[in-house]
């Protein structure tokens, strides 16, 4: 392969220099995002758990349907 390695190119520049930067930021953001996502369901199961002393049983189509 004859020409200038990837990185020597001024898409290659970009890349390394912008893009993958940014893509690193966000997914910095991911998972703080996630994380935070994380906390509030365990309150919230955790709100449910102690406000509830029956188990909670999904409810499904068939179960609702007539005869």
């Amino acid at each position: 392969m004859s020409g200038p390695a990837f990185f020597q190119t001024y898409m290659g520049q970009r890349f390394y220099e912008t893009t993958m930067p940014q893509l690193v930021r966000q997914l910095g953001r991911l998972n703080d995002n996630l994380e935070r996502l994380v906390s509030v369901a365990e309150q919230l199961a955790n709100q449910k758990g102690a406000s509830s002393a029956e188990p909670v049983h999904p409810t499904t189509t068939e179960d609702s349907e007539g005869p």
